[in-house]
């Protein structure tokens, strides 16, 4: 459609509000606005007018400055005190050193809307702007008690310092890269995610969540807010019902994951009996191997490798191997360094303080790259037994391949 038709007939423009979960209440506690234009009688979406790159940005600054007056006014209207997220690119926010905006905003609040319940999205993309320009402009929002949700979170590896410098309130991730990516791939960006959100006291949204195993995987990523057409559609009523009940979704996920973990448990404690069994056989470092030799029968199903370190990390054992169903002695591990690797100090003080065994989480193996664990427990006088559980064992395990 010609974009002049719309600039012309503002008056055909609405916009259309999809609903924001929150996971604490499992209510509505916001809407994103979409624009639609009414053609011969038919809704149509303005995402293509807003994505075309040869449509000028002046035009888009004005149909976005009018959906969201129109927006904020529905929304006084109908006496609801939800937030209102809404999107704008670098280029149509830095137009005017950005004061169009915080303009529209100013009248908005003389109105009665506060500006404290604006969320503004920008997407990770507009980073490749003038970026210390843009930060300085999204800080100075803030000082207005405006949100900054950065949309496409993960786009780009190379943006997490810019993130980290603007400090956003919220982290929207798009759940289709659920479908794009192995899960594994997934995971690994979301754990990436996770740990600068913490920093800087980021929440995540999970945006386009179109089934059940999606929310699912919002849910038990940390997502504070839900979104998408499996929850609710975009409508043009202030809508706070839901297509589904995410409360009880949420309570078979809870049930699922804490049968999960039961079985972890009982795992590791089933572990810890073998090794318990098996400690009167300690006769200290000089027979390590030993030891050793006695304990593998009792893990050969679990496991694939097995080696004993001192409590500085140095490992004073050989490595038990095995290969094709055979135990094989790897004398020439003996002596090996493993403070290195992360939380090592940390797990073989928890052992020596608790005196009880860890089940490590689910990591890649440095020597063969595959997925596995490792039951740690402490042997007397500081001594530290690692059973490395054989990825094969951990497949057929639904409890032991999910985190």
């Amino acid at each position: 459609m010609d974009p002049l038709t719309i600039l012309e007939n503002l008056h055909k423009t609405k916009p259309a509000f999809q609903p924001i979960v929150s996971a604490e209440k499992h209510k509505v506690i916001g809407y994103e606005v979409l624009g639609r234009f009414e053609d011969d009688g038919i809704w149509i979406s303005l995402g293509d007018f807003f994505h075309d790159p040869d449509v000028p940005d002046e035009f888009k600054i004005e149909v976005d400055q009018d959906l969201l007056q129109k927006a904020a006014a529905e929304m006084l209207e109908a006496g609801n005190s939800g937030f209102l997220f809404i999107n704008r690119n670098a280029k149509q926010l830095l137009t005017n050193g950005g004061e169009d905006f915080l303009h529209t905003l100013r009248q908005l609040e003389q109105k009665g809307f506060a500006m404290e319940r604006i969320v503004l999205e920008i997407t990770e993309h507009d980073f490749e702007e003038d970026f210390d320009v843009l930060n300085h402009l999204l800080l100075y929002y803030k000082t207005y008690g405006i949100k900054i949700a950065v949309d496409h979170v993960g786009a780009k590896s190379s943006n997490i310092d810019r993130i980290r410098q603007l400090k956003p309130h919220i982290f929207k991730i798009d759940t289709g890269l659920i479908r794009s990516n192995r899960p594994e791939v997934f995971q690994d960006i979301i754990y990436t995610i996770t740990v600068l959100a913490r920093r800087i006291g980021a929440v995540f949204l999970y945006e386009n969540i179109e089934d059940s195993h999606q929310l699912q995987f919002a849910w038990k990523h940390g997502g504070r807010f839900y979104q998408g057409f499996y929850l609710a559609k975009p409508d043009f009523e202030l809508a706070d019902s839901l297509a589904t009940d995410t409360r009880a979704h949420v309570q078979e996920f809870v049930k699922r994951e804490k049968s999960l973990i039961d079985a972890r448990l009982t795992f590791s404690s089933a572990c810890e009996d073998k090794v318990k069994k098996a400690i009167p056989e300690w006769r200290g470092e000089p027979d390590a191997d030993f030891f050793l030799e006695n304990i593998k029968a009792p893990f050969n199903e679990e496991s694939f490798r097995m080696y004993i370190c001192d409590g500085e990390g140095q490992q004073v054992s050989s490595n038990f191997r095995k290969r094709d169903g055979h135990w094989e002695i790897e004398t020439e591990q003996k002596g090996s360094h493993w403070a290195f690797r992360p939380y090592f100090l940390e797990n073989t003080m928890r052992m020596r303080t608790l005196h009880h065994g860890i089940l490590s989480d689910t990591y890649s193996d440095i020597e063969t790259g595959e997925m596995i664990r490792t039951f740690s427990y402490p042997l007397p006088d500081q001594y530290f037994l690692f059973v490395d559980i054989s990825p094969s064992y951990i497949n057929d395990k639904d409890y032991l391949l999910f985190q």
